[in-house]
């Protein structure tokens, strides 16, 4: 019997410490666990299998552009509802619930700025918003950007981050915006100025087949899905297995749709390279 009538043992039950949210992202392509910290310390890319996570417009921005020197072009352009498109949701609340979601106005942000102290026409879009479609305002964006590069003789260098292409809400008005930004690509190209084109996962559709397949240098992050159609819509389209990585980077680089795969880690460099060659 235990002294003075207490229990011979103690139970002492220990609260769970449990783990504060948002400090481990799980890797889209191994599925390892990565410390946040380490991940933003790695350009957003697991060391494990060299995944490249998404980035947003501003994270390219501030990856490629020197700091404090890039100058937003057309900020205040905003999409109109040339169709009243309705839907599940309409046109104007899908817009405004990715301005909230995004802090973004449109898909695209363009302007000018230093990349490695070189003066350049910089634009990107993002794919959080709408998919990185192209509508009225960015083919708008890039091309008033195109232009610009080409009034002031600077090079171009954009960066494709767009899953969707031509922004079906819009009709025929977001179809013509292919027609436009290539054009204003071809005037630059005419001029005898550099257009550097940076393409990152997903760039798809309407985008690719425009003013992101028309560059003098075409790069590609690893792994990128890069294309016009899906690969299942394709599948399902003639009714055959595609090869193996069809539509990634590395697949596109051995048939010579692109010109070479960059590292996150080593853009910057090689796009500084690349303009030192070309000037």
């Amino acid at each position: 019997m235990a002294i003075f009538g207490k229990p011979k043992y103690t139970i002492v039950r220990l609260k769970k410490k449990e783990m504060p949210d948002g400090l481990w992202t799980k890797c889209q392509g191994c599925g390892q666990p990565i410390y946040n910290k380490t991940l933003i310390e790695n350009f957003k890319v697991c060391s494990k299998c060299n995944f490249h996570f998404v980035l947003s417009a501003w994270e390219r921005i501030e990856l490629l552009i020197d700091g404090h020197t890039f100058k937003e072009y057309d900020k205040n352009l905003l999409s109109a509802d040339p169709l009243d498109f309705k839907g599940t949701k309409s046109y104007t609340e899908k817009i405004a619930h990715d301005q909230e979601a995004t802090g973004l106005s449109e898909a695209a942000i363009t302007g000018e700025g230093l990349l490695d102290s070189k003066h350049i026409v910089f634009g990107v879009t993002d794919s959080r918003f709408i998919m990185g479609s192209m509508g009225s305002v960015v083919g708008e964006k890039i091309t008033r950007a195109t232009e610009r590069a080409t009034e002031q003789k600077l090079p171009l260098v954009i960066v494709s981050g767009s899953g969707g292409g031509a922004r079906m809400q819009e009709g025929m008005f977001s179809l013509m915006q292919m027609a436009k930004t290539s054009a204003a690509i071809s005037c630059h190209h005419r001029a005898g100025l550099p257009y550097i084109s940076v393409l990152t996962n997903p760039t798809m559709a309407g985008v690719m087949a425009s003013f992101a397949g028309l560059g003098d240098v075409i790069v590609a992050e690893p792994k990128a899905l890069i294309g016009f159609t899906g690969p299942r819509v394709i599948e399902q389209t003639i009714r055959q297995k595609l090869p193996e990585g069809f539509q990634r980077s590395e697949f596109l680089l051995e048939h010579g749709l692109i010109d070479m795969i960059v590292h996150r880690k080593n853009l910057k460099s090689t796009l500084s390279q690349l303009l030192d060659y070309f000037s």
